[in-house]
């Protein structure tokens, strides 16, 4: 949360239904890969796995459910 909680480097923030909307206009999917293997865009960087390399993939996955539920 210590990115999207605040922004930081261009991650959208968790609840800006403008922000989060077009990423998840892209599929659970995208969003898994580029959460886990990183991503950069336009708008900014997603380090893989947050920077956090020793999480399972599959609490990533949780983060980024929880992260899109509460920003629909």
């Amino acid at each position: 949360m210590a990115c999207h909680g605040l922004g930081i480097a261009g991650a959208p923030k968790m609840g800006d239904k403008a922000a989060w909307g077009p990423r998840i206009a892209q599929g659970m999917d995208t969003l898994y890969t580029h959460s886990i293997n990183g991503f950069q865009g336009s708008s900014g960087v997603m380090p893989p796995k947050g920077g956090r390399m020793d999480i399972a993939d599959d609490l990533i996955r949780q983060a980024v459910d929880y992260m899109v539920q509460n920003s629909r």
